[in-house]
């Protein structure tokens, strides 16, 4: 920089030295001194330069001295004592070079920056993502920015990512210049593999949701004391009665109903005698599949355990009941 700089000084005093030589010879013969001549010659009178550029203004001043370099409007472009311009924002300034008795001007039009995107418009779905290109006059670094980090975010190479439905704004930003493309993330569509399914207490089905988003689905069942869901869509009979589970993603719901059937119990007869001491297993069918809870009207006359095995223990009448999900029946014992 500092040999650049003296090297213009060099060609200044060159300069001038030639110039006023040449106006001492072609000058006529006079007794009296004449007016000196003051003056400056600038290497451009006009620059259009656009933000960030950087230019030097030489100048060559007929005493051989370095000028003073001055500009109108530092804010749109400044310019340091070597006369080196450098563009700032948008707009029009004069750059001064002077001296005592002479001074000359540059206007420096200083360009707009202009910014196009490659999106005016996006529409994704929840977890996606896109690209967000942006050129420039200038080629200046971009920031960018959204408005709803909820709604999507942008990365510092332009890359957009859905978050939830709704609309964001993505703006980027070179040289204090913007422009913004509109990002929609649009609601999913969802749809579950039953509307209605009919079960049994204990049994188990899994329900497979197919959305357009990526959000993970969200389950829930209205009667967990009817019926269960887990995280993965499995539904649990709990008992007889009826539960609504819904899946929901993004603010979108689909339902199945789900009927958790009463059972059918039937013994495989209706009486049995039995003698004092003596033990027996009873058949009893149920339609749910389920092991049947087995009790006894009076344990005085007769007993039976949890594989329905009864034993007799003295004479009289008893009833034996098998009871699945809320269903009993029963069989009459005699003991002889």
């Amino acid at each position: 920089m500092f040999k650049k700089n003296q090297m213009v000084h060099t060609t200044i005093v060159v300069f001038s030295m030639v110039l006023t030589l040449f106006l001492f010879m072609f000058q006529p013969l006079k007794t009296y001194a004449a007016p000196k001549l003051e003056f400056v010659i600038l290497n451009a009178y006009s620059k259009t330069m656009k933000i960030g550029d950087e230019s030097y203004l030489a100048a060559i001043t007929s005493t051989g001295k370095k000028p003073t370099f001055k500009s109108s409007d530092s804010k749109v472009a400044s310019v340091n004592t070597y006369g080196k311009i450098t563009a700032k924002k948008a707009g029009t300034a004069k750059i001064t070079a002077k001296i005592r008795n002479a001074e000359a001007s540059c206007t420096v039009y200083v360009e707009k920056t202009t910014i196009t995107l490659s999106n005016k418009h996006i529409s994704l779905e929840n977890g996606y993502s896109a690209k967000l290109t942006v050129s420039s006059s200038t080629g200046h670094p971009v920031t960018f920015r959204s408005n709803k980090k909820s709604v999507a975010t942008v990365d510092e190479y332009g890359n957009i990512t859905a978050k939830k439905p709704g609309t964001a704004t993505i703006t980027a930003t070179v040289d204090k210049i913007s422009e913004s493309c509109t990002v929609t993330v649009r609601k999913p569509t969802i749809s579950l593999s039953k509307s209605s399914v009919s079960l049994y207490r204990l049994r188990k089905v899994r329900l497979a949701v197919k959305s357009t988003s990526r959000s993970i689905p969200k389950w829930k069942s209205n009667k967990k004391s009817v019926a269960t869901v887990d995280s993965n869509g499995t539904v649990t009979a709990i008992k007889n009665g009826t539960a609504t589970i819904t899946v929901t993603v993004d603010g979108v719901s689909k339902s199945c109903i789900v009927t958790v059937k009463k059972p059918t119990v039937t013994f495989e007869k209706e009486e049995l005698t039995m003698k004092k001491g003596e033990r027996k297993t009873v058949k009893v069918t149920v339609s749910s599949g389920n092991k049947p809870v087995f009790s006894s009207s009076n344990t005085c006359i007769a007993t039976v355990d949890e594989n329905g095995q009864i034993s007799a223990h003295d004479a009289g009448k008893a009833y034996i009941y098998a009871s699945e999900d809320g269903v009993k029946s029963r069989m009459r014992i005699i003991v002889k």
